[in-house]
């Protein structure tokens, strides 16, 4: 599972996800990316669980890239607890995804193998996204 090594709050307040992605939202290691549509707090389970997709599809040929990283914590409080008494314990990590992000990367296969691997990544994502190719001359792809 996906998680920072040392974080210097152990908690975090929650944020607004307003707004486009400021960075991360071109094509940059990859010839494919996966691109989000939508925000959303995509946990370290998700991200795994895309990856897992692409590689099983992927199997030993081509290339990923993960370009996010779940470094926020979350927290929940206990089933059937009263309210009040602080804040509750961090339950997991997720990271946060606003709409333009590339998400994964695939290079070193055909089109078509690229497009159907992050098609499986995309099935196990809690937003829509798009499949957006890496743009020869720079600036935003196609």
């Amino acid at each position: 599972m996906l998680m920072p090594k040392r974080v210097k709050y152990r908690k975090q307040q929650r944020g607004r996800m307003k707004g486009e992605a400021k960075g991360g939202t071109t094509v940059a290691f990859g010839e494919w990316g996966l691109k989000a549509l939508a925000p959303a707090w995509i946990t370290s389970q998700q991200i795994e669980a895309g990856r897992l997709a692409i590689m099983r599809y992927l199997k030993k040929s081509g290339k990923i890239w993960i370009r996010v990283f779940p470094d926020k914590p979350y927290t929940k409080k206990p089933a059937e607890s009263r309210m009040g008494k602080g804040k509750g314990n961090v339950e997991g990590w997720v990271s946060v995804v606003k709409p333009g992000k590339i998400i994964f990367e695939v290079a070193g296969v055909d089109e078509q193998t690229a497009k159907e691997a992050l098609q499986y990544a995309a099935s196990k994502l809690p937003i829509p996204t798009k499949i957006v190719a890496r743009n020869p001359l720079g600036g935003e792809p196609a």
